[in-house]
């Protein structure tokens, strides 16, 4: 299936063969589009989606859906061309996309069983979790086994951009961390709220090494080699309450390693031929920033601007 098809059939607005209408939020040149667009990005994504599982109210809904036990490839593939559209694809892409997320996460209700109060997918602290710990997670990849720490001006530069990012999910503005001391501050203030509940594990070392299944031969592979390079980017504390820690020697020996396959596969084209076959949207997205026609305007836009111009009420007055 071709992946204009697969992405229509899945109901994803983002067209690779539309046009780019501009060069979305942040634009050439800004370390949002570096980081990434690294082959990093494979390993801190998997990292966040893995961290995720602390916020109970997110592991309810993750484990009340099923989703990522049904279809772990679809599932990972979404949020990860949706980071990747947020980052790097055109506003308008941007906007349908987010307002499709929030559409579905609408529907994701129910109770958390620990503390038995209702959660909701689009609740801002959950929102928040999700973002910041994405952000983070690829940042921290992109310094451990990419090409090292940004210049302190261009991380000033990234955890600005990261709050104009979650300005298209519910968080609240105040709550949004913009900086490296902010963002330690956060994971602070969010720790003791944070737990490891046997729905909890089951999750994370799901996402750390994928089961084979019909369909699943390349993800059951890559989540496995990840792994080991996933948990040495962790704190020993979030190691021992997940149930997944790794001797030292492991993180001293998976460090280079890591280090080489990144450089073996910097290389755009090397880049995509690694994605297509795990993450086909993802490719896609990739594909369009590498090798798409420059856009229509060569502009970089605001959210706000952005959901005025292709937003559902703009569609709607239209």
């Amino acid at each position: 299936m071709s992946e204009p098809r697969m992405l229509a059939d899945r109901g994803w607005p983002f067209d690779p063969a539309r046009r780019r209408e501009d060069n979305g939020f942040f634009g050439p040149g800004s370390p949002t589009w570096k980081v990434w667009t690294n082959p990093t990005a494979l390993i801190g994504f998997q990292r966040s989606v893995t961290l995720e599982h602390f916020d109970p109210f997110l592991t309810a809904a993750v484990a009340d859906a099923q989703g990522i036990y049904l279809d772990p490839r679809g599932r990972l593939d979404g949020t990860l061309s949706y980071f990747l559209i947020v980052a790097v694809g055109d506003t308008r892409s941007a906007i349908e996309t987010s307002e499709l997320l929030m559409r579905v996460h609408a529907k994701a209700t129910g109770i958390e069983p620990i503390s038995g109060q209702r959660y909701s997918a689009n609740n801002p602290d959950s929102q928040l979790w999700i973002h910041v710990t994405g952000w983070h997670s690829v940042l921290k990849c992109y310094e451990m086994f990419g090409p090292g720490p940004l210049s302190p001006d261009e991380e000033a530069r990234y955890w600005a951009e990261c709050a104009v990012a979650a300005e298209l999910q519910t968080c609240k503005s105040a709550d949004i961390p913009r900086s490296r001391t902010e963002v330690h501050e956060y994971f602070a203030a969010v720790r003791p709220r944070l737990c490891a509940s046997e729905r909890a594990v089951e999750g994370m070392h799901y996402l750390l090494r994928t089961r084979a299944g019909k369909g699943r031969l390349s993800l059951w592979a890559m989540s496995r080699l990840m792994a080991p390079a996933t948990i040495a980017t962790l704190p020993k504390w979030m190691r021992e309450l997940g149930g997944f820690d790794q001797p030292a020697v492991v993180d001293r020996v998976v460090a280079p390693l890591a280090r080489v396959a990144v450089r073996a596969t910097t290389n755009p084209r090397t880049e995509l031929a690694v994605i297509k076959p795990l993450l086909p949207m993802t490719h896609s997205v990739l594909d369009q920033h590498f090798n798409g026609t420059p856009p229509v305007r060569t502009e970089t836009v605001t959210p706000a601007a952005a959901r005025e111009r292709y937003g559902a009420r703009a569609g709607r007055s239209a």
